[in-house]
């Protein structure tokens, strides 16, 4: 048998073996192995034996540690190959390079840590590198999501923050917040995020708060509109500059969990706990709701309004020969409940399409901004991709997305080039719902997609996987 270990090596070896045969009352082997290694006490005395004892227990468990993070590196780096080996050149240049196809992949680029709960709700700035998230820690941070640095804390709610949303009139945009204790709060990220207004009113947790983009008929043209979800069964609107709820919209029969406004602010979806979804037509001057839609079997948790950029790829789930004009918005939504489901409904109320794959509640949905993709995060910890060109298939499946319950999910807002409107830079550039472009009626502005998305958790922490 060839010799592995040197002649030094193998005296700290058997040092190590009598000394640990010593320490565990196996007196009779120790001696007989220092008889025949002839170790005499001059040799291997009390203090050698002391020195040696605990050596081979340690390096045992170290090689058992290795051992196990061999086998996890290797599982790994065979996950890789197996997925360069199914990738060709052109997929992966196209990956790199071409926004429209992008798709989130693990690891994140930054974990957040700060919060001190559970994250309930995440949103971008429209401008600057800034991210705000929510928990039920009752604080809201401030991050600057290309650095992954913690910027500021905010307090100021008194219960836990349930959602955040940045937007407001054009040249000063706001963050909103709202809150279990009853109340929404605006702050201005030009002077430090202070608070400098808090709009009472619901009766119950305000679930979901989102700024509506101007352009509905007999709305500010400011962008001064903000719509507010509630337990109390309502979703209320109001005017940001003066403060007051302007429109108190009634019809769901419990607990309104997420709402949505369209691209030219002239529908809002709304989804909650009587496991239906209504879209309201709010630019009438009583609003109304248009349709509702039927078809979860449990609480829907989430929802939101297609961009047109989907249109094309979700026309023919519904029948349709030729997709809906891009200027019509509310054409298709979709919605994510507690049954498990993601649907995907047309305008006309008719579910075309069921998504089936998370094991737990979905508890976010995003449509990617070039139309091809719907993704979402559910209570299985899982972040998944949906390709609505190949009738909502599961494309890809970031299982590790968190460790554990996925809150929300949001997409950068895209950047707006040579947009006639957007004369002052300090506003929002995009009309952001769910991080897809603003519909302008003038000449169509340059419109460039940022691969970036946020997440947020019940593990306290919140991800950016970016490009």
């Amino acid at each position: 048998m060839s010799q592995i270990l040197t002649s030094r090596q193998a005296e700290e070896l058997h040092k190590s073996i009598i000394a640990y045969l010593t320490a565990n009352n196996f007196s009779n082997s120790a001696e007989a192995l220092r008889a025949e290694l002839s170790l005499g006490e001059d040799v291997f005395d009390a203090n050698t034996a002391k020195k040696y004892e605990g050596l081979l227990e340690k390096k045992w468990t170290s090689v058992v540690r290795l051992q196990k993070k061999i086998m996890e590196l290797e599982a790994r780096n065979a996950s890789l190959q197996s997925e360069m080996d199914n990738a060709t050149p052109t997929s992966l240049s196209r990956r790199n390079q071409d926004p429209v196809s992008w798709l989130p992949r693990s690891p994140a680029r930054h974990n957040l840590q700060s919060h001190r709960s559970a994250i309930t709700s995440v949103a971008f700035h429209p401008i600057f590198s800034s991210l705000a998230s929510g928990s039920e820690d009752c604080t809201i941070k401030i991050w600057d999501w290309e650095l992954g640095e913690l910027e500021r804390t905010i307090k100021g709610h008194t219960k836990a923050v349930l959602d955040v949303d940045f937007g407001g009139p054009r040249g000063g945009t706001l963050l909103a917040s709202c809150s279990s204790d009853l109340t929404i709060k605006l702050w201005d990220p030009a002077d430090e995020y202070k608070n400098i207004r808090t709009l009472p009113g619901h009766d119950h947790s305000v679930s979901a708060v989102r700024f509506i983009p101007s352009g509905a008929a007999g709305a500010p043209a400011s962008g001064n509109l903000l719509v507010s979800a509630s337990r109390d069964k309502t979703l209320r609107i109001w005017d940001v500059s003066t403060g007051y709820c302007v429109k108190t919209l009634r019809g769901h029969a419990e607990w309104v969990r997420d709402v949505c406004p369209s691209l030219d602010g002239r529908y809002l979806l709304s989804a909650g706990v009587d496991q239906s979804a209504r879209l309201w037509d709010i630019s009438v001057a009583t609003p109304e709701t248009k349709v509702t839609l039927f078809g979860h079997e449990h609480v829907i948790e989430c929802c939101v309004i297609a961009p047109p950029t989907a249109y094309q790829y979700l026309a023919p789930l519904a029948g349709l020969k030729k997709p809906p004009p891009a200027s019509s918005t509310a054409e298709f939504m979709a919605t994510g409940s507690r049954d498990k489901l993601i649907k995907i409904w047309d305008g006309r109320g008719n579910c075309i399409k069921t998504l089936v794959g998370h094991d737990n509640w979905v508890r976010g949905l995003v449509f990617h901004p070039g139309g091809k993709y719907l993704l979402s995060v559910a209570d299985d910890y899982s972040l998944r991709c949906w390709d609505l060109s190949q009738e909502g298939k599961c494309v890809k499946t970031l299982s590790d997305a968190h460790g554990h319950f996925v809150s929300c999910i949001r997409w950068a807002p895209s950047i707006v080039k040579n947009d006639p409107a957007a004369n002052n830079t300090n506003g929002p550039a995009t009309g952001e719902s769910n991080g897809t472009p603003k519909k302008t009626t003038t000449a169509a502005p340059e419109i460039q997609i940022r691969c970036v998305i946020a997440t947020g958790s019940v593990d306290t922490s919140v991800r950016v996987f970016a490009n």
